[in-house]
């Protein structure tokens, strides 16, 4: 088995929650703050994160979502609904010896970061997001929304419906798939050949027909994609992409928070070539309304959708002044 990808003076572990386990990745000592990472990713793209976090007098934990890493990974799809997560976010704060954190996610994780916040203001005092704006529930079914998507080309989240069908893509070469998707949507991205938006799939092709066909994006080495290769490689990309397979049932378990705001202090740091930004522009508008504990808000020019790796400096200075801000959070 290959060993963890390691960042110096971080400590590597698992730890019991009641859905399973988690592996986590932590430095520092001090309030804890909670990283969780979005699709395709893993703990690793917090590596920048972690040693300034630490650094800045907090106890920063990386972890690895259910169904990635070394973490559990449970065969049913709806053990990868939002209330699981939630649930393995409290577990780690209490199997950590803590009563309460700081949680900040991208992507993926910045969805669940979000709902944690929302339905467990007791344990999270507050709430970082990164790339994905939080939008409320809203009375719209998530898959009905996006069949209506792109007309004769299919929304990249309904393509990953259906059990199999992604993976048998994907799983060919993980290694060329996942460079292709890190490409397309970062900041320096090579727009695709024929002109479409690689958010959706060609009429009978796949979603990596719009990837480009180039180097690296400046901000991923060779060494990176390594490991996050190497991780998908082992795992497959089944758990990962389950978390999409569980939209719809989200929704109906959240019916209770529609429209619900986020009361914590918050931040959100957004990429203005980033999709996510400009696809939800009008959930960045609400803020006022949905995030009223909203401390800033920066959207980095020239900046795709990776933002803590696309823009480690700039996200690290953002994070470490938003953190010190937060009361009782000010390194002594």
């Amino acid at each position: 088995m290959t060993q963890p990808a390691q960042v110096p003076d971080a400590t590597h572990r698992s730890v019991d929650v009641p859905g399973g386990r988690i592996h986590l990745v932590e430095q520092g000592t001090g309030p804890l703050v909670l990283l969780v990472h979005g699709f395709p990713e893993s703990w690793y793209s917090w590596r920048h994160q972690l040693p300034v976090l630490a650094a800045a007098g907090f106890r920063a934990v990386a972890i690895d979502v259910r169904g990635y890493g070394r973490s559990s990974k449970p065969r049913d799809i709806e053990a990868y609904r939002m209330l699981a997560h939630v649930a393995d976010n409290v577990g780690v704060v209490r199997a950590l010896g803590e009563e309460t954190a700081v949680v900040v996610g991208h992507d993926w994780g910045s969805t669940i970061a979000a709902n944690t916040a929302l339905l467990r203001p007791d344990v999270f005092t507050a709430v970082g997001l990164l790339s994905v704006p939080y939008a409320p529930r809203n009375g719209f079914r998530p898959t009905d929304a996006f069949a209506m998507m792109g007309g004769p080309e299919e929304f990249y989240v309904s393509y990953f419906q259906r059990p199999g069908r992604a993976e048998a893509e994907i799983e060919r070469d993980v290694r060329g798939w996942l460079a292709g998707f890190y490409g397309v949507l970062s900041g320096d991205a090579v727009p695709p050949a024929d002109g479409g938006d690689p958010h959706f799939v060609p009429p009978g092709g796949k979603l990596s027909d719009r990837f480009p066909d180039a180097s690296l994006p400046s901000w991923l080495g060779e060494a990176d994609l390594d490991v996050y290769a190497h991780e998908f490689e082992r795992t497959g990309l089944t758990g990962a992409l389950n978390r999409y397979r569980n939209m719809d049932r989200d929704w109906e378990d959240l019916a209770a928070w529609d429209g619900a705001p986020i009361t914590q202090p918050s931040l959100f740091i957004g990429g203005a070539l980033d999709a996510s930004t400009t696809w939800l522009a009008d959930a960045i508008k609400a803020y006022p309304t949905t995030l009223p504990g909203l401390v800033s808000s920066h959207i980095l020019d020239g900046c795709g959708h990776w933002v803590q790796q696309e823009r480690a400096d700039e996200v690290n200075r953002l994070l470490t002044d938003w953190l010190r801000s937060l009361p009782g959070r000010a390194r002594p």
